[in-house]
């Protein structure tokens, strides 16, 4: 892929607020078509030139429906960008029934479904670039996001797995770590972190690597960054 967004075509889930809107806008704005899946329909009409699908990554048809209208109406699928999520700071004690799967459906359940629909176009086509939005959560392991960090930590594993899977081709399968940033997933406003527009470069870093460029790998501000280095070395 070169560096050109100009006519790729990318699918983004959560692209109605946050991160996924950010990443949305900036490829139209490079000149990618881009779909974008979400639950909140209103959200998605706030980017104007976005193939709208409304549904919930948690639900396996939602995703291969996102998958076939996104090839149905260009002709295929370059990038795919796994968003879609949420957070929570409920301790495991306190956790509702179907809590904790459920937030595991939205975040893992929605990545892999993404990458095992998405993927055999890319296939076909000979290449494709995959991204799914990992988080350091997977590393701090906090009180109350036993959840959310497993399921980034899990997000990592199929990252790789999936980069292995997919070294015979020129499909490319990383993972990015915004960093703290102003969003909907700290269930207030947070003005002294980054805005969401700060995560775009990286994003289109990894959308616009060139053929045989990394892949299993994890960045953060277009750096790479080693995940569970400082667990490994007890810090």
């Amino acid at each position: 892929m070169s560096e050109d967004l100009t006519g790729r075509v990318a699918l983004v889930t959560g692209a109605a607020s946050g991160i996924g809107r950010a990443v949305a806008a900036g490829l139209l704005a490079d000149g990618a078509r881009v779909a974008g899946l979400d639950i909140n329909e209103e959200g998605l009409t706030a980017t104007e030139g976005l193939l709208r699908i409304v549904g919930d990554v948690a639900d396996p048809a939602v995703v291969e429906k996102a998958v076939a209208q996104t090839v149905a109406s260009f002709g295929r699928i370059d990038i795919l960008f796994n968003n879609a999520g949420y957070g929570t700071t409920t301790r495991i004690e306190d956790l509702r029934p179907q809590e904790f799967e459920r937030l595991v459906a939205v975040h893992l359940f929605g990545t892999v479904n993404g990458i095992r629909l998405a993927a055999p176009h890319m296939r076909a086509a000979g290449h494709g670039r995959i991204i799914n939005t990992l988080s350091r959560a997977a590393e701090a392991a906090a009180p109350g996001s036993s959840a959310y960090s497993a399921a980034k930590a899990a997000m990592w594993a199929v990252t790789r797995s999936a980069a292995q899977e997919l070294s015979d081709t020129d499909i490319l399968v990383n993972g990015l770590i915004p960093g703290p940033t102003n969003t909907a997933i700290w269930g207030r406003d947070r003005p002294e972190l980054q805005a969401p527009e700060a995560v775009y470069p990286t994003a289109r870093m990894l959308a616009t690597l060139p053929p045989g460029g990394p892949t299993g790998r994890v960045f953060w501000d277009e750096k790479e960054y080693l995940m569970f280095r400082a667990v490994a070395a007890g810090r």
